[in-house]
């Protein structure tokens, strides 16, 4: 995301199935960080969970339910930052 805009260096999207499991990710998102030292600057949307967006600075999270993740199109809108798709280790 640096190449494009200056408010992160990445952002994170992941979509979830229902409002308890977007909840759960995040919950368990800022646990692990938490654990690692790594502390959150803003949380927004976790009552709703439609789009939960979780700040941590140089890293956006970004929690959608699947309707709110196709229609803001977050990778539309910033199409011209690298992407980096995630490896499992599972």
């Amino acid at each position: 995301m640096r190449e494009v805009t200056f408010v992160t260096d990445f952002f994170v999207i992941c979509s979830g199935s229902n409002k308890r499991q977007l909840q759960s990710i995040a919950r368990d998102i800022e646990l692990k960080l938490h654990s690692y030292g790594i502390h959150m600057v803003g949380m927004e949307g976790y009552e709703d969970a439609l789009w939960i967006l979780m700040d941590y600075g140089d890293v956006i999270i970004h929690l959608f339910d699947k309707e709110k993740r196709r229609f803001y199109d977050l990778e539309l809108l910033w199409g011209d930052a690298p992407k980096i798709h995630w490896k499992s280790n599972a």
